[in-house]
């Protein structure tokens, strides 16, 4: 007994192998739905064609040679590192927003790890068959059935792992390329090195290890509880219903009913263990709320089909708040989004998504900047004239070569100096510095505080772009 107890409280206990149960209704459909729609995306954005000029045509490809990133029409280069940041406060807000409403939610249905490893039992319970059945081959020694069974199981799961590993290398370079090269060896030695460190990360996380990680690895589970408001909908069991006064009880002869329950002070709950057999995590949501739950909803699912099999309402397990579960007549679970806390969630990442959303929209095919040299700020020529010098950035943010041209406004044509520049071409993705002289007349230059310079593409003139910037010197000289 000691000896069980020190095992409980060590920081890292043995692994029990979980052996769960399939389950029909509503959260296990919106799993599997989740689940095929986000490997559709996974693993076929990268066989996606698109038409592309100066790149592989491929919808999404990381170019890292090219120092780009592109998305469908979308070029993302170095300098749009703000858009990352934004993406990542977003992701960050919105976890925060999701977590105070519906607990671990994203967890329970679109996690990696919750991904693969659902995939991954879909496999073991095909080939092993339902949680009976696996359960005792675990237990049997091994033999013919037992080694061809468990090998298979291994096998296609370090296929799916390879898959998965080939398919993220795929995103970095041109898909059909790839696995051509891949499997005649003549691939970069990165891929093979990536490939392999994927898969054999994947194997481990989804087959191996598959509740430990969400338990031991993953921090999102320790720190959850910081999230998590009274009000906050999470996976619960209603001990007062399922209880009773006398505890919980199997469905016997004269407790076949609520009625006989009632009376002999029992709960609706009949010990069925269902909703341990079913949970991926291996708890038993009966004992409260735990850091290992993954609010995936499938004891509901269970507890439900179990319920109306009994002819009793459902929702013994259901997501529901603490504050109504603490009540004694607890209402209907709704969304408690009405909080402070929430709305502030809510507002800033409605303000964050809508900048990036125009951030990205109306980004035009190159960004300018341009900065006054202020030592010396400017210089008094020998013939009197005043001359001020300015360097201009230019960064060519679209898919295709591009040459530019700097004009002035407000200001005589002659006065502009650009050495031998008459033009600029730019790569994409890169930058250019076009040092500029603006010499003036005293005359001219009493009048003239401010001026403009025009940057022009040459292949799309109507695109020109303005920017205001400061003739400087001193009238009193």
């Amino acid at each position: 007994m000691q000896q069980q107890l020190e095992e409980q409280l060590a920081p890292l206990q043995k692994r029990i192998p979980v052996f769960t149960r399939s389950v029909k209704g509503a959260f296990r459909r919106f799993k599997s739905t989740v689940l095929v729609v986000a490997y559709m995306i996974f693993f076929g954005l990268p066989w996606l064609p698109w038409v592309r000029t100066d790149a592989p045509s491929q919808a999404v490809l990381f170019d890292l040679p090219g120092r780009r990133f592109l998305i469908f029409n979308l070029t993302v280069y170095p300098q749009d590192v703000v858009w990352l940041a934004l993406l990542l406060f977003i992701s960050a807000v919105l976890l925060f927003f999701v977590t105070g409403l519906v607990g671990r939610a994203f967890c329970g249905y679109f996690c990696f790890q919750t991904l693969w490893t659902d995939f991954f039992i879909w496999i073991e319970a095909k080939i092993q068959g339902e949680r009976p059945a696996r359960i005792r081959l675990f237990r049997q020694p091994w033999d013919k059935e037992k080694s061809l069974k468990l090998g298979l199981t291994h096998f296609i799961w370090m296929c799916a792992a390879f898959w998965t590993g080939l398919t993220f290398v795929a995103y970095f370079t041109y898909a059909p390329q790839l696995v051509i090269d891949f499997f005649t060896g003549l691939a970069a030695a990165a891929a093979y090195l990536t490939v392999g460190i994927l898969t054999v990360s994947t194997y481990a996380a989804a087959g191996l290890m598959r509740e430990q990680v969400c338990t031991y690895i993953c921090p999102y589970g320790r720190f959850q509880s910081v999230m998590y408001d009274p009000e906050t909908l999470a996976v619960h069991y209603d001990a007062v219903r399922g209880e009773g006064t006398h505890g919980r009880t199997g469905a016997r002869s004269g407790l076949r009913t609520i009625e006989e329950r009632k009376a002999q002070g029992h709960g609706d709950c009949i010990d069925c263990s269902m909703c341990v057999q079913v949970c991926p995590a291996g708890i038993d949501i009966r004992d409260g709320l735990q850091y290992k739950c993954i609010s995936c909803g499938l004891c509901i699912d269970a507890c439900n089909s179990i319920m109306e099999s009994m002819n009793f309402p459902g929702g013994l397990i259901r997501y529901d708040s603490e504050s109504n579960l603490a009540k004694l007549q607890p209402q209907k679970p709704y969304l408690h989004w009405k909080r402070l806390k929430i709305i502030g969630y809510g507002v800033a990442l409605l303000a964050m998504t809508a900048y990036l959303v125009y951030s990205v929209v109306t980004r035009s095919d190159f960004d300018r900047s341009i900065s006054q040299i202020r030592q010396p700020l400017y210089v008094v020529l020998s013939n009197g004239d005043i001359r001020n010098r300015y360097q201009i950035r230019i960064t060519n943010t679209a898919d295709h070569d591009e040459s530019y041209s700097v004009s002035t406004q407000d200001i005589p044509a002659f006065a502009l100096d650009l050495g031998n520049f008459s033009e600029v071409s730019i790569k994409p993705g890169h930058s250019a510095t076009v040092m500029a002289s603006v010499r003036l007349p005293p005359e001219n230059a009493a009048k003239i505080r401010e001026f403009h310079f025009r940057i022009t593409p040459k292949s799309r003139p109507d695109e020109a772009r303005s920017e205001q910037v400061r003739f400087d010197f001193n009238l009193t000289q």
